[in-house]
């Protein structure tokens, strides 16, 4: 006989870590950089352009002092070997100077048939743009420039010079590869920063709380997919907060559903020998049948009621959350004799036990399935009953009020009690399976079942009201109420 192969337990998922390149890490990395080299490439035309205008200003000044070398010299006269030399050293072809309106020339060049292209500096009008440096960057080779500016050695209106512009593009070209370095670099080192700080406050706690919901989505009872608060006061902390209560709430709900599985299954077990103990009460009941006692002619019809309804439960097997409740038929059902069959079953009446007083007139009706209608108020009876009888310090008989109203087009029927009421620590759960029971002998599933039961009719049955001198619960069914009467008269009735 082959050994039976040993379950294998679901992978776990893998610690927190950084995912490349399409983990969230790699994004806000590679995001950070390119957002902080676009900020800082914003600041390389202003920066070129200031450049330029340093450059353009320097050459400016040399030719200024270039010029003033007639003025010093013997006779006023500069020989050709010197005019060179001081072209040549300020960089420039000609020089001219204007002053009160006349233009004269200081050096002269050569002539070209190209005419310069203008560049004037004097008090930024019209000045340079920012496309300036990048125009004399990708302009044409050989190009010859004429600058005007404001003179600071002499009396003059302005100072210009003519030359090639070949040694600023050289300038250029050179200034804008140092700041696209520095951009680079700086952008890089913010970039890794600002990714740094984000990661520590936001990535590695997202994470954190990433990796828990996959351990716990794997094995919900490891304690390592409990996510243990940071204490935080933003969004990060109160998703770990809802995080944890959340995965509270599922524990809770998986131990209800795992204990509501054992008990489908004992009921599965037990249902057979049931049946046969109900076949044989049935039999007996024919047999009681055959008498012509008036007394068992009397009661014998609610003992095959109560037979036929058990033989009924335990055929289906209608175990809370094993089995699926069956669909209910709807029907005109008169809601006074209901409530009668419901209090004999839930035990109300008798010597000074609880009283129930029934304002539901004989002609009313309700639309139900009267199975499931006689279960939802057999639970709220007895439970109404029962919270009395387990009051410890009582001044006044026990009394359950039962009254029927319409309510946009809604049969509401009401049960009320002068019981303790309902404690605030149960409301919250008071219709959940096996947490809505105060008493330590009690199930929980009586109010969770008629839940159940009245949502399938597409009503609803909630707490109502609940104050220490007792509960009101309230059941609301499809359909206003159906009076075959001429006139509403409550009946009266106590059991």
């Amino acid at each position: 006989m082959a050994d039976a192969p040993t379950p294998q337990e679901p992978p776990r998922p893998e610690r927190p870590r950084f995912y490349w390149p399409g983990g969230l890490s790699a994004r806000l990395l590679i995001l950070t950089i390119l957002f902080v080299a676009f900020g800082g490439g914003l600041a390389i035309p202003p920066a070129l352009l200031a450049f330029e205008k340093q450059w353009l200003l320097d050459q400016v000044r040399a030719a200024e002092l270039a010029s003033l070398a007639p003025e010093v010299a013997p006779d006023r006269v500069v020989s050709e070997q010197l005019k060179t030399q001081l072209l040549e050293g300020a960089g420039v072809e000609i020089v001219s100077i204007s002053r009160d309106g006349i233009r004269s020339l200081v050096f002269s060049g050569p002539r070209t048939e190209q005419a310069p292209y203008l560049i004037d500096l004097r008090s930024r009008a019209p000045g340079l743009g920012f496309s300036a440096p990048f125009q004399t960057l990708f302009g044409p080779e050989g190009r010859r420039m004429r600058v005007m500016a404001e003179p600071r050695f002499r009396q003059a209106d302005f100072v210009e010079f003519v030359a090639r512009d070949t040694e600023l593009k050289s300038a250029l070209a050179e200034q804008l590869r140092r700041l696209v370095l520095i951009v680079a670099f700086v952008s890089t080192i913010a970039g890794l920063m600002v990714y740094l700080t984000l990661a520590y406050f936001l990535v590695r706690p997202m994470q954190r709380i990433t990796y828990a919901m996959e351990r716990f989505r794997a094995d919900p009872e490891d304690p390592e997919a409990t996510v243990e608060p940071s204490g935080r006061r933003d969004e990060i902390g109160r998703a770990e907060a809802e995080l944890g209560r959340m995965q509270a709430d599922l524990r809770a709900a998986l131990n209800s559903r795992a204990r509501l599985a054992a008990l489908g299954e004992a009921v599965a077990k037990i249902n057979h020998d049931l049946k046969n103990m109900l076949t044989s009460a049935q039999i007996a009941s024919e047999r009681l049948a055959a008498l012509k006692d008036p007394k068992v002619s009397q009661a014998l019809p609610r003992l095959e009621r109560a037979l036929d309804r058990a033989v009924k439960l335990a055929t289906e097997v209608l175990t809370y959350g094993k089995t699926e409740e069956t669909a209910p038929e709807p029907r005109e059902v008169p809601l006074a004799g209901a409530i009668e069959m419901a209090a004999e079953e839930a035990r109300l009446g008798g010597q000074g036990g609880v009283k129930l007083t029934c304002e539901v007139a004989k002609a009313d009706q309700v639309r139900a399935d009267p199975d499931q209608l006689h279960r939802i108020l057999v639970n709220l009876l007895r439970n109404a009953r029962e919270a009395i009888e387990h009051q410890e310090v009582r001044t006044d008989p026990g009394r359950i009020r039962v009254w029927l109203k319409q309510e946009g087009g809604m049969s509401v029927i009401r049960v009320a009690d002068n019981g303790p009421g309902i404690p605030e620590r149960l409301r919250e759960r008071l219709f959940q399976p096996f947490a809505g029971s105060g008493r330590p002998d009690g199930v929980g599933l009586g109010l969770a079942i008629a839940r159940e039961l009245a949502q399938a009719h597409g009503g609803d049955l909630m707490l109502a009201q609940s104050t220490p001198k007792g509960a009101v619960f309230e059941l609301r069914l499809p359909g206003a109420p159906s009076k075959t009467s001429a006139r509403r008269r409550p009946a009266k009735s106590s059991a």
